[in-house]
């Protein structure tokens, strides 16, 4: 069965129902086909205490009010879902639907989108909306550890219940592999973290939230041509938690509380891992990148006048005082549960379209491919630093549907915008120039001091695993393949 509809978008998380909101307010007939539900990568594909690193006025989506009475917390995963049903229940969505091919029609100029059942949709236009983060990367030397030890993918860890007695290594210290360290060691297991060069920012500095700053710095506006190199936009996130209202999280925080620190993990043989000896540059590199924040918030406020309390974040170096392990045998440790929060494979082959770049990045300019009528939207970097992010994925699917709006009415006069929405106060206006400055130096800073983990994807650094393995080319059929998991880290 062939049916037809103007435009077709593929997965119903985040950035597919944006989309889909401003397409229905241009009157564009479209449909979305989402593999499970909507919002599925937040509901079954994130821990029991996950909650957004955003704060609630930075985490709104077109369409939905929420988080009006509390704009500075953080919002739990419960609550992430029930906004995304919400927005969904009044959009053409069609659940269980899995996408297996995508492919341009010679003659006519339009999409094909074959679908489970046999299904087939022509249309004028294909929006791609499936997230990066696809298929979690357990890297190799996963199979050379013995069979009595417990492997989880952070993607599939919800709790410590569910682990082994015993000791657990956590592979991986970006966002989610320091935040589950951290519950873990914090629910009485012993903890050994193997360690990237992931950078830090404290939660709040001078009376103000971390992401305020960045706010008012520009940071999330850089464009990805300010990138120091293509595979940057691939990085792992700083260290930082919205959990209990928002904190900092320290490395040297967690060797005095009693994580074991490691360096990279090189490979394994039985039970010995061989353990690469960069753990006190790696803790360097994350004290710099919270250091140039600091330097760069102090800079403004100096430059603007406004009013801020000083303040000084404590400065801890217990992290320095571990030694360096070349060898860790994990039998003699206690560790029975290995935890792998070492990021996710991406594979957009289900489009037949020469539309990826070497490292199966989509060829685009802000969401547009050189394919008329084939778009993508939601991926980490599209168009800037928030394009990835709940904060500014409306703004992009708002560009996208007018995009598509613009091709419907071919001809005619260019639409009028949809009403783009406007970001929320607390990021104030800002000063271009100075601002400029402000945030070059800080990402200059932070890029420098972590670039070996930020050439090299969402944390792989921790495990070895090399800049090409970030893109595996045979996930198609994949049952995360179509859910949106922008990142998962807020």
């Amino acid at each position: 069965m062939t049916t037809t509809v103007n435009t077709v978008i593929v997965g119903g998380g985040q950035a597919g129902l944006s989309v889909s909101h401003y397409l229905s307010k241009l009157s564009v007939d479209h449909v979305v086909l989402e593999a499970e539900r909507p919002g599925e990568a937040w509901r079954n594909h994130r821990w029991d205490s996950f909650t957004l690193n955003t704060p609630r006025w930075q985490s709104r989506l077109p369409g939905v009010r929420y988080g009006e009475d509390d704009p500075d917390g953080f919002m739990p995963k419960e609550e992430i879902v029930a906004c995304l049903e919400q927005l969904a229940h009044r959009l053409p969505v069609r659940s269980g639907t899995r996408v297996g091919r995508v492919e341009r029609d010679s003659a006519s100029g339009d999409y094909v989108v074959e679908i489970s059942g046999g299904e087939r949709i022509k249309a004028r236009n294909v929006v791609m909306a499936t997230g990066l983060y696809q298929s979690p990367k357990i890297p190799a030397v996963g199979r050379e550890l013995p069979a009595d030890i417990r492997q989880v993918h952070s993607d599939l860890y919800r709790n410590p219940q569910q682990l082994q007695p015993g000791a657990v290594l956590v592979v991986g210290s970006a966002q989610s592999g320091a935040q589950i360290a951290e519950e873990l060691y914090e629910s009485g297991r012993k903890v050994y973290l193997a360690v990237g060069r992931a950078g830090r920012t404290p939660r709040r500095y001078r009376g103000r939230d971390a992401n305020w700053w960045s706010a008012r710095l520009g940071l999330y506006d850089r464009k990805v041509s300010e990138l120091p190199s293509p595979k940057a936009k691939f990085s792992g996130k700083p260290h930082i938690s919205g959990t209990k209202g928002g904190h900092t999280l320290n490395l040297h925080q967690f060797a005095r509380d009693g994580v074991v620190l490691l360096g990279r993990l090189e490979r394994a043989k039985g039970t010995v891992l061989r353990l690469a000896s960069d753990l006190h540059d790696n803790l360097g590199a994350a004290d710099r990148a919270e250091a140039e924040f600091v330097r760069a918030v102090d800079a403004y406020v100096t430059a603007t006048g406004m009013t801020a309390p000083e303040e000084t974040l404590p400065v801890l170096h217990d992290g320095f005082a571990q030694p360096i392990l070349s060898e860790l045998d994990l039998k003699t440790a206690g560790i029975t549960n290995v935890i792998w929060a070492t990021g996710y494979a991406f594979d957009f082959s289900m489009i037949k379209l020469p539309v990826v770049d070497g490292d199966g990045f989509p060829l685009q300019a802000r969401g547009v491919t050189a394919c008329p009528g084939l778009f993508f939207v939601g991926l980490p970097w599209l168009h800037t630093a928030k394009s990835g992010l709940l904060y500014g994925v409306g703004e992009d699917a708002c560009y996208i549907a007018e995009r598509i709006a613009e091709r419907q009415e071919l001809g005619k006069a260019t639409p009028a915008p949809v009403g783009m929405p406007r970001q929320p106060d607390q990021a104030g206006a800002s000063m271009p120039s100075l601002m400029s400055w402000l945030a070059g130096a800080v990402m200059t800073a932070i890029w420098s001091a972590a670039l070996s983990l930020l050439l090299e994807g969402y944390a792989p650094n921790a495990a070895g695993i090399s800049p090409a393995a970030v893109h595996e080319p045979s996930h198609a059929e994949n049952p995360a393949s179509q859910q949106e998991t922008a990142s998962p880290r807020g």
